[in-house]
């Protein structure tokens, strides 16, 4: 369990700089310049993931039962997981309306994310783990409300509602391929074996 613990606070706290410490993304920029910084960040960020990976299978192998989720649960996440899918999707795209409404659909898709899997999994390191992971997004979210309302964030004017019928296709997509083979192939754990 350490060393998931050691794992989410290095990924999470890389994730986070900007909150914790607004004035070091700048110092570094100006230091390195934007295309080194953004390199060391993806590095960090990579390398963080890894050991985050790392920590979350040792401690699934280690973890103990909090709660026993009710069974409909699942169909709950099932269908959180569609529309964190459809917001992740409407993040990379250009802005329609849900990426204008939603205002930061990237962290509203991992806020989804981590709240439809604490809803079916009780054990330590999967609370542990997403308890985190939604903790972050409530507190980026806030974050960036703040750099919103100093003027130092500007959010994406609209483009057209085009992106966001890609965004429902594509999501949906990826949602059908993640539930069917990929988060079986990836995780272990066939999310259609829970129902």
């Amino acid at each position: 369990m350490a060393v998931l613990v050691v794992g989410i606070i290095l990924f999470l706290g890389v994730h986070l700089i900007r909150v914790v410490a607004p004035g070091f993304r700048q110092s570094m920029v100006e230091r390195m310049g934007v295309s080194a910084w953004r390199g060391v960040y993806s590095v960090a960020s990579i390398l963080t993931l890894i050991l985050l990976i790392y920590g979350f299978g040792i401690a699934r192998t280690q973890t103990t039962v909090l709660y026993t989720p009710p069974q409909g649960m699942v169909h709950l996440t099932l269908l959180l997981m569609l529309l964190a899918l459809i917001c992740l999707t409407a993040s990379l795209l250009p802005a329609g309306y849900i990426a204008t409404k939603t205002k930061h659909p990237m962290v509203l898709s991992v806020k989804i994310w981590a709240l439809a899997h604490l809803l079916v999994n009780g054990d330590s390191a999967s609370v542990l783990l997403f308890a985190a992971f939604l903790a972050w997004g409530v507190v980026l979210r806030i974050s960036l409300k703040r750099r919103e309302r100093a003027g130092e964030l500007t959010l994406r004017p609209f483009v057209s509602a085009r992106y966001d019928l890609l965004a429902v296709i594509i999501g949906a997509v990826a949602w059908a391929l993640i539930l069917f083979k990929l988060h079986e192939w990836i995780i272990g754990v066939s999310p259609l074996a829970m129902l």
